[in-house]
């Protein structure tokens, strides 16, 4: 048991550590436009039931489209990322010193099929648009990974501005979080079952305080089954064939255990 529990914890910190801690990772390199403005993606939250990838763009100007003295733009800067849930544009006028915003994605996915469910994007592409220049240009764009619990990969068509699709997949290190999450809920439907079963043949005494160990299973269950990495929905599949039965077994156990204090603790007569 003390090695099962050692090799668990190893495996689990590791594969988190790896792969799963949220640490900032780049999953491209853009390239600079020409006057050197560069384009930053930062993901930073995903939401699988709403179906929502929320990032940060940022845009940094190059030394062209910047006053060296006031460090402010020399001329409008527009910025239009397409693939979002509402069409997302930012205006900068001259002067002004171009900042961050957030953009949700449109993401496609079954979050159902929870811990085996994945998710992808839309065609992702940014546009820059500089004065009065009437046709945009298409950057390529840095995207940097910030979601903890996600093995997230990019493809592009080009490498020179995209379109680019986001494929999320959970990593080793929740699924292996989830797995124990699970095993913890079963091991406590077996061992109120197993407990029930020898009281009620008689091979150990009924001892009355613990009808309310099996009341604290029960309330534990529910608070269990939300600690689940990203919950997943109510009426998901590890509800219909974990958690519901989970229940049932530890419900059926504590009314064995009610069953025995009737019979072995009958009133002596008067």
């Amino acid at each position: 048991m003390t090695i099962f529990f050692v090799a668990s914890y190893v495996v689990t910190v590791a594969l988190y550590e790896r792969a799963g801690c949220g640490c900032p990772r780049h999953l491209t390199e853009g390239l600079a436009s020409s006057d050197g403005t560069t384009v930053t993606i930062d993901i930073e939250d995903l939401q699988t039931v709403k179906g929502t990838l929320t990032g940060k763009v940022t845009i940094t100007p190059g030394a062209e489209l910047l006053d060296p003295v006031r460090h402010g733009l020399t001329e409008d800067l527009s910025i239009a990322v397409h693939s979002a849930v509402t069409p997302t544009k930012r205006t900068w006028t001259k002067g002004v010193v171009p900042g961050e915003f957030p953009v949700p994605l449109t993401i496609s996915g079954n979050s159902a099929k929870w811990p085996f469910d994945h998710y992808q994007t839309g065609p992702i592409t940014v546009d820059v648009v500089r004065g009065n220049a009437t046709m945009p240009e298409r950057m390529s764009v840095t995207f940097v990974d910030h979601i903890a619990g996600w093995k997230n990969e990019i493809v592009s068509d080009r490498d020179d501005g995209g379109p680019y699709r986001i494929t999320l997949r959970r990593s080793p290190s929740t699924m292996a979080f989830g797995a124990v999450i699970v095993g913890v809920l079963i091991s406590l439907a077996l061992v109120g079952v197993i407990v029930a079963n020898l009281t009620f043949l008689g091979w150990r005494k009924f001892q009355p305080p613990m009808t309310t160990w099996y009341a604290a299973m029960l309330f534990a269950v529910v608070p269990l089954r939300n600690a689940l990495p990203d919950a997943p929905p109510i009426g998901s599949w590890i509800d219909v064939t974990v958690t519901l039965w989970v229940i049932v077994a530890l419900v059926m156990a504590m009314m064995v255990f009610i069953f025995c204090w009737w019979r072995d603790l009958k009133p002596e007569p008067a």
